[in-house]
This record gives C-alpha cells, structure tokens and sequence, in this order.
C-alpha cells in the first residue's frame, strides 16, 4: 500500500552491516540485544511514545550493498540527544507500506523482507523502517502473533 509520510526523527542505536551472508543476519540481533540490554530507550530524551523503529539508511548502493541501522524511538526534536545515541531524519516522501505477521521466532519480519526484496520496486535507498508498537514483543511472548510495519521508501 502506497503512503506518504510526514518528516520525522529517530534517535538510537546503530551499526554498520550488510545483507552478505553472516553479516547483517549476526549484527542486526546484536544491536537489539544491545538495545535491551543497556536499556538504550531510558537514555533517549524527547520521545514520542515507546514504539521501536528500525531504520535502514546510508546505503551504499542497493539492498545487496552496506547500509546503517538505527534502533531507537521518534523523538519530537533531535535537541539534548545524549552523546552515544545516534540519529536520522526520515524525510516526507512516498513509502510502500508492508506487514509482516506471525512468530516471531520464525522470523517474519526478515521473510517479509525477503519477499520485498523480490519485488519490482522503484526503490530510494535513503531510508527504509520498520515499526514494532509499544508491546510488541510482550504480544510475541504471550501469542503467536505479532504485527510489524515496514515501510519502504519509493520514488513516485
């Protein structure tokens, strides 16, 4: 489904990866084992609310090149964000929006992913993102559900 997005902040956590084999599939859950772990969303200032973003942007080139990714949450202004924590702008533009549902432990957001990559898209490449609301992983440990949006940016 075709939508436009507003402008808007992400502040959090980041890595350099890829989608070589080994690569992005050994640091993606890394950096939110990190993300978890270190308790990164008590130390962003100004959030919107507790929905997660996964963001994609600095790509190299296309899906198949290096890129960013950025865990973190929407923050109204990037002002006092604290040193360590990384962040992007999403420009307004047009985005495909998918849905990934089911386990999470039988990783549908990363088959999502790799039906989208499949597709015909007239793709971007600034900056692509995935939204986990608020309980999302609470949700995946009490039912075999989840629902993740992941939006892709497109050129019209």
């Amino acid at each position: 489904m075709n939508t436009s997005i507003e402008k808007f902040h992400i502040a959090g956590i980041s890595i350099k990866t890829s989608n070589e084999p080994g690569k992005g599939e050994k640091d993606i859950p890394q950096l939110w084992v990190r993300f978890v772990k270190d308790n990164i969303s008590s130390l962003i200032t100004n959030k919107i609310n507790n929905d997660i973003y996964a963001v994609y942007t600095d790509y190299v080139g296309d899906h198949t090149q290096p890129y960013t990714i950025i865990i973190g949450h929407r923050v109204s202004d990037l002002n006092n964000i604290p040193a360590g924590i990384n962040r992007v702008t999403i420009e307004t533009g047009n985005y495909e929006k998918f849905t990934a549902t089911g386990k999470m432990e039988d990783n549908v957001v990363f088959l999502k992913w790799l039906e989208i990559w499949k597709q015909n898209l007239n793709r971007k490449y600034i900056t692509d993102f995935e939204v986990y609301k608020e309980g999302c992983f609470q949700q995946a440990e009490a039912s075999d559900n989840i629902s993740v949006d992941i939006f892709i940016g497109i050129n019209r």
